[in-house]
């Protein structure tokens, strides 16, 4: 009992955060800089204002949803005493406190987030807070082909422990995690042929689940399939961000279309990959001149999530925020939302064809191609790979005149952020990878790519 009450957060000082005008009375609470004066992108960030977060009204229940929604898919990992990495749970409890502290009231997770730690992690969080403080989402994430999870009892087993992780007994938002990976077919053995879709709107109608939902990646059909069914979705989770309005791959659909039947369904979008797994947040100089020329103090960042919140149907936009000044920025971003006008729209069209003109690897990092079999991390591979994108120190050339500069940066980054056990050049090919990527990409011939990039750089051969 003594351990409970430790754990819960004290209530006087969350008012006094709450009543603060300025996030300066946090700072020691949470171990921020007390201006918050320097963004993650390196830009003038400010006050971190604790009222006046945008949100967006549900239209089926009511909800005042935050437009910054938390997604809980990579919270900060430590290592313990006998050696084994685990969530930081002071960290997770902290970000959560300083998100509700500052109006965020959304919180995305899943069983298979952070190796299945997620839910726990966050449930552990959001108990310390009043009930009616927070919404919470996850799903029925049966899109890897487990047998035993697809059967009805399986599937009802993971509901129900989902419930026991968040330590809830309702859910405010359910989803059915990934539709259209796999097709209709697979959609059929997830969902109708074993009646579980059936059993989840009998939980909606019992008020366990308050809203019920889908994310979607794949097949078109199955996402054209579930509008089309003769009944009332509270809510549907896409992937929109300026790259995938007109040029989605992989995967994914345009985000332009995806967000239009939704509208005519009256069906409120949740966003994912508004940064499109970072990258919009790391643009080319080139891309970044052209956000600067009208906005000079602005990230990449900021102008990805302004576009991603602009549309009126957009009900939350996810972002899985792992460190305190990101938190902090995209708080920012929509408190209170500055929705883009036509200059800005026409200035994005173009940083779009400078980032798709670009060398990037079209990975966003959501892990859903580990664990690899042979031990390699492919996510912060490409993750190297396209920083050095950005910062523009990808050589076309041996003979470039900033060679040195350019290969001591990939080369030392490199083996900074990747361990070499794990990197490129132990990739077989077995291509195990390939069809659980979203966005398509043919992973085992950009691992090849990039270890040939490296070794290049590591032999000083011409190229």
């Amino acid at each position: 009992m003594e351990k409970k009450d430790r754990n819960k957060i004290n209530r006087r000082n969350f008012l006094k955060i709450m009543g603060t005008g300025t996030v300066a009375s946090a700072a020691v609470i949470y171990g921020c800089k007390p201006k918050n004066s320097v963004s993650a992108g390196g830009g003038s960030l400010g006050e971190v204002p604790t009222d006046k977060m945008t949100y967006r009204t549900n239209p089926h229940t009511g909800d005042k949803v935050s437009l910054l929604g938390y997604g809980c898919m990579r919270w900060p990992l430590r290592t313990n005493t006998k050696g084994e990495e685990e969530v930081d749970q002071d960290a997770v409890n902290e970000l959560v406190d300083y998100a509700i502290a500052h109006g965020v009231n959304y919180f995305d997770t899943a069983p298979v987030y952070v190796r299945g730690w997620s839910e726990t992690a966050t449930g552990i969080a959001l108990k310390r807070h009043p009930r009616d403080k927070f919404f919470i989402a996850t799903k029925m994430s049966t899109h890897r082909d487990v047998p035993e999870l697809r059967t009805l009892e399986g599937s009802v087993g993971m509901y129900h422990k989902s419930m026991k992780d968040l330590q809830v007994d309702y859910l405010d938002y359910y989803l059915l995690h990934g539709i259209g990976l796999g097709g209709m077919a697979d959609f059929r053995k997830r969902f109708l042929d074993n009646k579980l879709l059936d059993f989840l709107f009998r939980e909606r109608k019992a008020g366990r689940i308050r809203n019920l939902g889908f994310s979607y990646h794949g097949d078109i059909e199955v996402f054209d399939y579930l509008l089309a069914m003769d009944v009332q979705w509270d809510f549907a989770q896409i992937q929109l961000n300026y790259i995938d309005w007109k040029h989605a791959s992989g995967w994914n659909t345009n985000a332009e279309y995806l967000l239009a039947e939704l509208t005519k369904k009256n069906v409120p979008a949740v966003i994912m990959e508004p940064l499109l797994g970072g990258r919009l947040s790391r643009v080319p100089s080139q891309a970044l001149d052209i956000m600067q020329q009208i906005h000079p103090q602005d990230t990449a960042a900021k102008w990805a999530f302004r576009y991603a919140g602009t549309p009126e149907r957009v009900l939350t936009v996810l972002s899985g925020m792992v460190y305190m000044e990101h938190l902090q920025e995209n708080i920012r971003s929509y408190s209170p939302l500055e929705p883009l006008n036509e200059e800005e729209y026409k200035a994005l069209e173009q940083v779009t064809e400078v980032m798709l003109s670009s060398d990037y690897v079209q990975c966003t990092e959501c892990q859903y191609c580990m664990p690899c079999p042979y031990g390699l991390d492919i996510p912060r591979v490409f993750a190297h790979y396209n920083r050095c994108v950005s910062a523009s120190n990808i050589l076309k050339s041996s003979k470039d005149d900033n060679y040195k500069k350019a290969r001591k940066a990939f080369l030392v980054g490199y083996d900074r952020s990747v361990p070499k056990l794990r990197q490129a050049d132990h990739c077989i090919s077995c291509g195990i990878c390939k069809p659980h990527c979203p966005q398509n990409i043919d992973i085992p011939t950009e691992m090849r790519r990039v270890d040939k990039y490296a070794e290049n750089l590591k032999q000083e051969i011409e190229f």
